[in-house]
């Protein structure tokens, strides 16, 4: 799926349920025959199916067809701009995963209750993560978020014998990579970057274990 601008904005025609090509072309502000060929290259990789010129998407397809578009050159931040924030959950684990870290996905802790978006283990160590789909970030948002990414991450390693966790906030909507109480703020269009830096850089994070 070669990347360009008209199979980026296609993505937003990407909707559980039927669709027809007309409908598609107006979500997407595009001409029937290039929404016919972005609609026939989705089915093309597995990503939705055809019938009687209706195509069908399901849950999951948005985040599967950007994650083609990402690995054939696409911008990172543009592509997350245009998932929803479950999506960009899914984005961020596979991210991960394509870094042969094993992933745990909105993992329940209970006493008290307390859901951590996604996991990512690898050499013995989690990288616990919070993922902010936020148009907009104040400090005191960010310092609230981690605060709460700390608690999650302490509940977690007294669940976890043995364990030892890193706290992580990814964001949508950021320049740089930024720390505020030695937890990394990391925009996902350096995540990947972070990961390959991760284990160098883990004596500059609070990093924690039972």
């Amino acid at each position: 799926m070669k990347f360009n601008q008209i199979m980026l904005s296609g993505l937003k025609g990407i909707i559980p349920g039927g669709i027809s090509v007309e409908d598609f072309s107006v979500v997407i502000k595009s001409n029937i025959v290039d929404s016919q060929n972005i609609l026939d290259g989705y089915v093309k990789y597995g990503i939705g199916k055809k019938q009687d010129n209706v195509y069908y998407f399901e849950d999951g397809d948005k985040l599967k067809a950007a994650i083609q578009l990402i690995k054939n050159g696409g911008p990172l931040d543009e592509i997350s701009v245009l998932l929803d924030w479950k999506d960009f959950e899914g984005l961020v684990a596979e991210i991960l995963f394509s870094k042969n870290f094993a992933i745990i996905k909105n993992l329940i802790l209970t006493k008290p209750r307390m859901e951590i978006d996604v996991i990512g283990i690898r050499l013995g160590v989690a990288m616990l993560i919070d993922c902010k789909h936020w148009k907009r970030y104040s400090s005191s948002a960010l310092s609230s978020a981690v605060k709460k990414q700390i608690e999650r991450t302490k509940h977690y390693i007294s669940k976890t014998p043995g364990a030892m966790a890193v706290p992580v906030i990814v964001t949508l909507y950021q320049d740089k990579i930024d720390f505020i109480d030695r937890v990394p703020i990391v925009p996902v269009f350096q995540f990947s970057s972070f990961i390959d830096d991760f284990y160098g850089n883990l004596d500059q994070m609070n990093t924690l274990e039972t």
